[in-house]
């Protein structure tokens, strides 16, 4: 069924380039569907470096034969993972192992898909500290701005489960995403146009279950840091697509689902392959 509350769109930019993220600009306070969900997470936060990732995931690794859940994350134009840091220890808290690609330019996904090919291999490899404590078959992908669109590419890989486009450029092949994905937008987002870049790609990924979801107040540097009002719904995503959490779960589907109800978002949609409800 298709979800919609619209709002009259204010004149907002047409402008389609993708500028580095350098300040977290003042804007209204947002709520954020489900609270918990951009309250930190129970696992205590280490950070790791290679030349080509920079890694966050929780200080102790597979407690109980527990296996952790992989996002990747590419960066707006010009960023590295230090701009978002905050927003990917969140994730990390909540017990996933967040590999950010280092590059300034992850339009192509690449970079992102190689994070997860790491991790991967040292799940694999006896003496790291990943060793079969990575859930292989449990990757999602997500990023800002190129990166946004660079997380669709990277969606097109069989090895990604789910996607995140967060105020994504134009530069994307969404026909090409083989899982479930979640579109998200800045109503006043003067960068990445919501209707004319954001929509239509959503609109692209007609054949896999998808959300369309319009932050209200929203600008394009909105994710930068902490994720902002974006970071529960990124958050309840994952655990509901990555972890099975049945919580973050109705936050997407049923009648009475949070993101369908929550006024924070000033339009959100379904493509009809899920079981969200309207509002």
């Amino acid at each position: 069924m298709l979800l919609r509350r619209l709002v009259p769109a204010a004149a907002l930019l047409a402008c389609a380039a993708l500028v580095t993220p350098t300040a977290h600009a003042a804007g209204p306070a947002h709520s954020s569907i489900g609270s918990q969900w951009a309250d930190p997470g129970p696992f205590e936060v280490i950070k790791e470096s290679t030349s080509a990732h920079t890694l966050y995931r929780p200080a102790v690794l597979g407690d109980g034969g527990h296996r952790h859940a992989v996002i990747i994350w590419g960066n707006g134009t010009g960023a590295t993972p230090e701009a978002y840091d905050d927003l990917l220890r969140h994730w990390a808290s909540h017990g996933f192992i967040v590999a950010a690609a280092n590059t300034k330019n992850a339009n192509s996904g690449q970079e992102m898909l190689d994070g997860a090919r790491f991790l991967l291999q040292e799940n694999d490899r006896p003496g790291s500290p990943y060793h079969q404590k990575v859930d292989a078959d449990r990757i999602g992908s997500v990023g800002h701005s190129q990166g946004g669109a660079g997380a669709i590419n990277a969606g097109a890989d069989p090895i990604v489960d789910t996607t995140i486009p967060l105020e994504p450029g134009p530069l994307a092949e969404p026909e090409q995403l083989h899982g479930p994905a979640l579109f998200l937008a800045g109503q006043n987002d003067g960068i990445v146009d919501p209707q004319r870049i954001v929509l239509p790609l959503y609109e692209r990924a007609a054949h896999v279950p998808a959300f369309y979801a319009e932050l209200a107040g929203a600008d394009h540097f909105e994710p930068v840091a902490d994720g902002g009002g974006f970071r529960g719904v990124m958050t309840a995503w994952f655990r509901y697509q990555l972890a099975g959490d049945e919580q973050a779960a109705a936050e997407f589907t049923g009648p009475s689902c949070g993101l369908c109800t929550d006024p924070a978002w000033s339009d959100v949609r379904s493509n009809g392959t899920n079981d969200g409800g309207t509002r």
